[in-house]
């Protein structure tokens, strides 16, 4: 019964999306979106907890409420895109991107060496691995399967065009040591909160955070490049993804110092992209649970 429910919702919404014009579409979207702010008030608090304590009181609550209202607004606007994406030519969909330093990719592809991509659930996460498997050829991520089965097949379906294969976290490492001595790229989300014994502690944002180290690793074992990606839009139309230059691993210190380093420099390159433009991240998302999770239940305890 779920199912069909999510179904019924997002073919509406599909419909919408592909029969309105733009004039129609825009100003729907954005009520659709306030609607769900007003509605979802648990993620408007987790929200509010993560931006006060990436800025503190560098940021008014005024600015801080905007931004938590443009949240809503960019997810549903990348559910737009995510439609319009479903069996999208590669011309039509490498027009709506702008490249900047793809110089960057073309040098590492051509070292030899594998090439790992790290990104964000910043801007429209989704068409960032397509646009680069579209430009530069296969990735395999990394991702969990939703919750409803017939979303999840719809999800799968967008994500694995051009050449993108999805494989599970769990004995994921494996897979992707095998999919780089195969000549794919690797596309890995490093933002996101990790459990106690699956992450490494770093700063964020001048907070302590748990940080995966899966790309690091890859990089020691496979002689890896990192390449940090971020995507971003001024009108939810046009998109801009930025390759940074890569990270590489330290040559000295320990297994472990070189280790930390290399995911603080992921953690430190990821604060500057969100920085340019608060507004494009996912602050729904509880990033600093392992450390702050009493804020977020709205205890007053000291933080660890």
């Amino acid at each position: 019964m779920r199912d069909r429910i999510y179904l019924i919702l997002f073919n509406l919404f599909r419909w919408v999306v592909i029969h309105t014009p733009q004039k129609i579409k825009s100003p729907f979207i954005k009520t659709l979106a306030r609607l769900i702010y007003l509605l979802d008030r648990k993620h408007r608090h987790i929200a509010r907890v993560n931006l006060d304590l990436a800025f503190g009181d560098t940021m008014s609550d005024e600015e801080k409420e905007k931004i938590v209202k443009k949240i809503y607004e960019n997810l549903l606007f990348n559910l737009a895109d995510f439609v319009q994406n479903q069996g999208i030519d590669k011309k039509s969909l490498l027009e709506k991107v702008e490249f900047k330093n793809p110089e960057i990719v073309e040098s590492a592809m051509s070292s030899g060496r594998p090439v790992v991509f790290i990104t964000a659930h910043y801007g429209n996460w989704e068409l960032l691995p397509l646009a680069t498997a579209a430009r530069f050829g296969p990735i395999t991520g990394v991702g969990r399967p939703l919750d409803s089965k017939v979303m999840d097949e719809i999800l799968s379906a967008n994500r694995e065009q051009f050449d993108i294969k999805m494989v599970q976290k769990k004995g994921a490492m494996r897979e992707l040591m095998k999919a780089l001595k195969q000549g794919r790229s690797v596309g890995l989300l490093v933002d996101q909160n990790t459990a106690e014994n699956e992450g490494l502690l770093i700063s964020f944002f001048g907070k302590e955070a748990r940080h995966t180290p899966a790309a690091a690793l890859l990089a020691m074992r496979m002689d890896a490049i990192i390449i940090p990606a971020f995507i971003t839009t001024d009108d939810h139309r046009r998109y801009q993804i930025e390759y940074y230059p890569p990270l590489e691993m330290q040559k000295e210190g320990s297994k472990e110092e070189r280790i930390l380093h290399n995911v603080q420099a992921q953690a430190d390159i990821t604060e500057q992209a969100i920085r340019k433009k608060p507004d494009e991240w996912f602050w729904l998302h509880k990033r600093w649970k392992n450390r702050y999770e009493h804020l977020y239940d709205g205890r007053e305890n000291d933080n660890r």
